[in-house]
């Protein structure tokens, strides 16, 4: 039996960096399963295509903490939003999914947008401490999520993403999207 984990992960982002340094690209083309396809939609018609730069730029380099992707994100500006005047699209976007996902968006169920938790919202840490944020708080709530959450890869063999296949002439290559807490 072999044992998943850390290697599995350098060995799937290792294949990314060699893909994209023997000058091929990788173009985004859709998310795998529609229904969460159309639950980001619903929440930002551009959340399919942000999120997909962020998790090229999680496989293709070392960094994993959501707030450091988003940033390379905004630098890039991958959608050429209007940045003149300082807006923060890409952060604004990600939050604004972030939320949904902790109040109740799951990737295999048709999401509404209605939230599971209306009043407040508790997040006990590691140590022991309890955080408790109010529908009031809501700003603060955000910047938490996007504070405390970093990609992460799960097994490539039990959800068979990570490698190129071909399909009408094309390449492809499917990437997950799994998103933890920071410890």
């Amino acid at each position: 039996m072999v044992k998943r984990g850390k290697k599995e992960s350098a060995d799937l982002k290792g294949r990314i960096k060699a893909i994209l340094q023997n000058n091929c690209t990788l173009n985004f083309h859709k998310a795998q399963k529609s229904i969460f396809s159309n639950n980001l939609v619903l929440i930002d018609s551009l959340l399919p295509e942000i999120l997909s730069q962020i998790v090229l730029d999680f496989y293709s380099t070392d960094c994993s903490h959501l707030t450091d992707l988003v940033t390379k994100t905004a630098i890039k500006n991958p959608l050429n939003f209007n940045i003149e005047n300082g807006h923060t699209f890409y952060e604004y976007k990600i939050k604004r999914f972030l939320t949904d996902v902790a109040l109740g968006m799951m990737p295999s169920q048709v999401w509404t947008g209605k939230y599971d938790a209306t009043g407040g919202y508790l997040i006990v840490k590691e140590n022991g401490d309890v955080l408790c944020y109010h529908i009031y708080n809501k700003n603060e709530f955000e910047d938490y999520l996007l504070n405390n959450t970093k990609l992460d890869t799960a097994s490539s063999s039990r959800h068979q993403f990570g490698e190129i296949y071909e399909e009408h002439g094309a390449l492809y290559v499917n990437l997950n999207l799994q998103i933890r807490f920071i410890k």
